[in-house]
Parts: structure tokens; sequence; C-alpha cells
């Protein structure tokens, strides 16, 4: 007189088993695919960080670059001038 049905069969209740599992299963797997993606999130955010300090280094190096093509084409002006005097002393 406990209060519970007996079982027709005598057997296990086979779905009082399966029906939690499965819950936790799919908690499981729910929870693996967030902690992926989470990772995965991460992963692209650091990638974005180095291109962005990759962009930036390009910048620099191409004003770097036009600034010594200035400084060239002063250099070559300067060079240019004294042998052009040297021609006209020599």
């Amino acid at each position: 007189m406990t209060g519970m049905e007996p079982l027709a069969s005598g057997g296990t209740n086979y779905d009082a088993i399966i029906i939690p599992i499965g819950i936790l299963v799919v908690i499981g797997a729910v929870v693996a695919v967030i902690v992926a993606s989470y990772f995965r999130l991460q992963g692209h955010r650091a990638d974005a960080v180095a291109m962005a300090n990759y962009r930036k280094l390009a910048e620099d190096a191409v004003a770097n670059q036009q600034e010594l093509r200035d400084q060239l084409t002063k250099l070559t002006e300067k060079v240019q001038a004294v042998e052009q005097l040297m021609r006209d002393v020599g």
C-alpha cells in the first residue's frame, strides 16, 4: 500500500529511464555547441585584431615609402646640381 501501481509486466519501465537520459544528451549537445561557438568567436576576434594590426602596419609602410621617395627625389636633385657644377668647373 505504498500508493504505487505495480507494473503489469513486472519488468523495468524503460520510458522513465530513456526520457531523462535523452534530455541530458540534448542539454549536453547544446552546451558543447555553445562552448565551441564561443571559442570560434574568440578565434575570429583574435584574427580581426591581427588583421587590423597588419592593416596599420601596411599603412605605415606606405607612408614611410612615400616619405623615402620624396627624400630620394630631393637627394637626386642635389646630386644632379653637384654634377652640373662639376661639369661647369671642370
